[in-house]
This record gives C-alpha cells, structure tokens and sequence, in this order.
C-alpha cells in the first residue's frame, strides 16, 4: 500500500469582500424560499459545502436538495457513496447531474439531466404545490460548482453569465420557471475560514479559489499525491508512464516531460507542468476522479479530532 506524504507548505484561504454583502442579502432570501438547491462539486461534496450555507437554511428550517454536479467527471462508485450519505440526513435529498446531459438517469444514482431538480424539489415543498402557492427554489453553492449554468440548464436559455472562473456571478438574480414556479441564482459563496488544509487544496484544485490566492505548483503536487495513492492507472494511462515508486514531485517532471514543458535551457519547466496536471484533472482528460469519498472524509475528520457529527469545516459567521 502507497501512502500519502505531501505536507501543504501553507494553509488555502480566500474570502474576497463582496462575499460578506453577498452572504447577508443571501439570508434575507431564504427567508422567503421554500427549497434550498445546493450545488456541490460531484469530486468532492463535502470540501465544496459551505458550512455559512447549511447555518442558514437550519436556522429558517429549509428542506435541501443536495446537487452534485459535475457528475460526469467524478468516479461512479464515490459519488453512488456520497448520495447514500446525503439521503441519510434529515429534510435532505440529493442527485448526481451533469448539465451537458438532456435525458433522465435509469435509477436513483444514475448521472440524471437538471430537469430531474424540479420534481425532486416539489417532492421536498409538498406544500407549494400549485398555481397558487408558487414553488420558490433558491440556489445556493461555493464558486465554479455550475450554478449559473444549471440554472440556464432549467431555463433552457442564457439568463446567468457563466465562465470557468469562480466568482462571476456578483448579484442575485429571480426568474420565472414557469408552471407557478421561481428560481433564484446567488453569488457563490465561500466562507471566512478553512478549517482544514486538504479543504483549501481540493478546492484549489478544482478552481473553486481564486487563481491569486494559490501557487500552482503547491496545488498540483498535492493532487499528484493523492492520485499517485488513488488513481495510479488513470496517469499511468494519460501520461504512458511507469508510476511505481513515483512521488508527487518525480510526477510532474513526467508530465513536463511528455508534455514537453521546458524552460530555455532544457529544463523542465515545473509550473506549466503544474498547470498541465490540474487542467487534465479539471477537464476530465484523466478520466472520472473523486477526491474524497464518505470514508475518506470521514478518516481525515478523526485525525483532525473532528467530532462524529460534524460533517463538514466549521464556520466563522
């Protein structure tokens, strides 16, 4: 068995300043919603759950339903865990999406199109059920999980700004879905402070924080780790390579290598091959990789000395 041995040279935080206004009129929305659509990265749940956004829907008592989009990029069998362990929890639901799928999963854990989130979300608000009492979905999530494009995915139509950078939705927004129905797209959100470093690094890696926020090479090799332990033959695959005995470091002068990454001189130029790993991850071009898992998570919280019930960071609010 491979063990993993990357050591984070400094923590990952990143708040920037509008998030504190955005949070607030956030509040004030879920005042008047009756669902909470919660977008997670499908490669890893529960570091993309924002803990300020699981406070605030307990506090107004709201039914979620737990999205894990990006389905179509994350291992099957980690996010079938992943949808046991949200649909144990009480007033939660949850489905694995992708939204460049249009036609609807065979079963409960199949990748299912966005038009799945509708009948899902009436089924948690029996309540607002007709023309009458309109259904007011609200969605919620950390930057670049797919919000504004699974929105425009249940509108089937441009309506939010989209881009594969976090952060670009600024405002609030509330469309009509039609059929006495209402969605309303928020900012993303992240919260004051990550309690664990694998958290800010999974997160970095998966272009959730800010690219100033973070130095490339740091994040690759904490992900080259954790692949080296989980997803060897993916790389071996990708980059036709022989990683037995191979460390995060000697990864990346590979993929410098095949990919030929050079500085003047000859070099391997270790920040481009940095930037090649993370966008082969990002892009799916190694193939379905989750980060974390239920049990994963679960070990990393019992070596943090986490209590049992606490299922993800904790919150400055």
């Amino acid at each position: 068995m491979r063990f993993s041995f990357f050591v984070p040279a400094m923590p990952i935080q990143w708040f920037p300043g509008h998030m504190t206004a955005a949070r607030k009129r956030a509040a004030e929305t879920l005042a008047r919603a009756d669902v909470v659509i919660e977008v997670l990265d499908a490669r890893l749940p529960e570091a993309s759950c924002n803990p300020m956004i699981r406070a605030l829907r307990d506090f107004r008592q709201r039914p979620c339903l737990k999205v894990l989009n990006k389905a179509d990029l994350a291992d099957p069998a980690a996010t079938a865990a992943w949808l046991e362990f949200y649909r144990g929890q009480p007033n939660t639901t949850a489905v694995a999406i992708s939204c460049k799928k249009t036609g609807g999963g065979g079963n409960a854990n199949a990748v299912a199109a966005p038009s799945r989130i509708v009948t899902l979300c009436r089924q948690l608000a029996p309540h607002r059920n007709d023309l009458t009492k309109p259904l007011r979905m609200m969605i919620m999530g950390i930057p670049n999980v797919g919000k504004s494009t699974l929105m425009n995915a249940l509108l089937k139509k441009r309506v939010a700004a989209v881009g594969d950078e976090p952060a670009v939705t600024k405002s609030q927004q509330t469309l009509d879905l039609g059929r006495g129905m209402t969605l309303t797209d928020t900012p993303g959100l992240m919260w004051p402070k990550i309690e664990h470093d694998a958290d800010g690094y999974m997160l970095a890696a998966s272009h959730a924080i800010g690219v100033n926020a973070v130095m490339p090479e740091e994040v690759a090799l904490f992900l080259g780790d954790l692949l080296l332990t989980r997803y060897a033959p993916l790389l071996a695959a990708r980059y036709r390579c022989d990683t037995a005995g191979m460390d995060a470091v000697s990864l990346l002068a590979t993929v410098g290598d095949r990919r030929g990454c050079r500085m003047k001189g000859g070099d391997i130029d270790r920040e481009k091959a940095a930037l090649t790993l993370l966008a082969d991850y990002r892009s799916g071009a190694l193939g379905r990789v989750s980060l974390e898992t239920p049990e994963t998570r679960a070990r990393m919280l019992v070596a943090a000395n986490v209590p049992a019930d606490k299922t993800s960071a904790s919150s400055e609010d």
